[in-house]
């Protein structure tokens, strides 16, 4: 190789380096000021700050809110989802397949608060109240286009090959789907469910209109408002207290680790999954 060359095979790495440094500066800074400013917060009031009410200084009502809401729209949201993907990767040049993929992307990325507007207008404003449910189903309704994709793409992964040997033993369409390629998909279909479910615990907007938050008590029903800890931190960093700011700011870095927890067996477990 000859120096010219080198030179450039050098510029061009340092380049690379340096950009996909930056790409990752965002996220390290948040998490370093994340653990900064809400670790002492958590040293102070011990494992109160998870367990007791906000009238105590803690977030354990956020907390359980924010599990029921996830798991209330993963139930609602995940079957709805992985059938739709199924349905899109079968027929994808139906009126029905091209429709629902389209609709599917422009979910994605729309504006999260219309769909809490959206809930509220059907649920919440007949039922007279904000609700664990109203809020479950706007959840659910922005993890559906995440779920559905990724389980689209993953049976698009499958080689045809496989599907034409489970045809040739007389299997039908549905065995087909659900014995052989969903199994052998699952690895794509498991990452879409992660993502779904770590976005709807992320979000704050369309609880805004649903949830109503419940920060004193904790949660006994689902037809009555509920709390969350993305919803918690909003109302807190309004406040002009500073002792709210911190109980933010501890809540802030509880949510992170939430979301860690969702995304480490995306990175660690999944990789062991082969087809």
């Amino acid at each position: 190789m000859s120096k010219f060359r080198k030179i450039k095979n050098a510029i061009f790495t340092f380049v690379v380096v340096f950009f996909a440094l930056i790409a990752v500066l965002p996220l390290i800074c948040i998490v370093v000021v994340l653990v900064l400013k809400g670790f002492p917060v958590l040293l102070e009031k011990g494992s109160s700050f998870l367990t007791a009410p906000l009238s105590e200084g803690g977030i354990g009502p956020a907390i359980v809110g924010s599990a029921i809401l996830t798991c209330l729209s993963g139930v609602i949201g995940v079957p709805i989802a992985v059938l739709v993907g199924i349905h899109v990767y079968e027929y994808p040049k139906s009126f029905l397949g091209k429709w629902a993929r389209l609709l599917l992307q422009i979910m994605m990325e729309f504006p999260t608060i219309l769909v809490g507007v959206f809930v509220m207008g059907i649920i919440v404003v007949p039922m007279g109240r904000y609700s664990a449910i109203a809020g479950a189903i706007a959840l659910s309704l922005i993890l559906i286009p995440y779920v559905a994709v990724y389980t689209t793409e993953a049976l698009r992964e499958i080689p045809f090959t496989y599907k034409e040997a489970a045809y040739s033993i007389g299997l039908t369409k549905s065995k087909v789907i659900f014995n052989v390629m969903l199994p052998m998909a699952r690895k794509g279909v498991i990452t879409g469910i992660l993502i779904g479910l770590a976005k709807a615990a992320g979000e704050t907007a369309p609880l805004l209109f649903t949830a109503g938050g419940l920060y004193e008590v904790f949660p006994k029903s689902v037809t009555k408002p509920i709390g969350a800890i993305p919803l918690l931190i909003y109302n807190l960093v309004q406040s002009p207290s500073s002792y709210d700011h911190a109980i933010a700011w501890g809540a802030s870095l509880i949510l992170m680790l939430i979301s860690l927890s969702i995304f480490t067996p995306l990175r660690v477990l999944i990789k062991e999954v082969k087809l």
